[in-house]
């Protein structure tokens, strides 16, 4: 993906109100980004502006936050932070749960190439017949049957 290429933020407006934690884990899906994030590690090199303590930047593009991490030393790669209307834990490997709950967690900016989620996407990856390679359903590039 190009940098411009990246989904727009929901409402830019908001960039920078979120909190600095958020969920962990992937759930597979997304529905929404709400700003796109670079991280700053002092013991890497970055200014030391939070007493020691790692810090980030919001930005409402990502080439924005692409652009900031390549000039700033000590920045991490682009994050961004998405909200999930629903999504698919994964307790144990190969046991999938389909959660119906919103939650905010920050992904690797790349896991955006993902489609956004629609109201099939997790019926579909969870489907006794999705194809072998559940993956290529989030991918856009299978549906369930194939």
């Amino acid at each position: 993906m190009d940098a411009g290429d990246y989904p727009e933020v929901v409402d830019p407006s908001l960039v920078g109100t979120y909190p600095a934690i958020a969920e962990g884990g992937g759930g597979f899906v997304w529905d929404e980004v709400l700003e796109y994030r670079v991280w700053c590690h002092p013991e890497r090199g970055a200014v030391d502006s939070e007493d020691g303590n790692d810090y980030y930047y919001a930005f409402s593009t990502y080439a924005e936050a692409a652009a900031f991490a390549d000039r700033t030393l000590g920045a991490e790669e682009p994050l961004a932070l998405i909200r999930q209307i629903e999504h698919i834990d994964e307790p144990q490997p190969g046991d999938y749960v389909h959660v119906k709950r919103p939650r905010i967690t920050e992904w690797p900016a790349e896991f955006l190439q993902r489609p956004r989620r629609t109201a099939s996407t997790i019926p579909a990856f969870l489907a006794p017949n999705a194809p072998k390679n559940r993956l290529d359903i989030l991918r856009g590039i299978a549906t369930s049957g194939e």
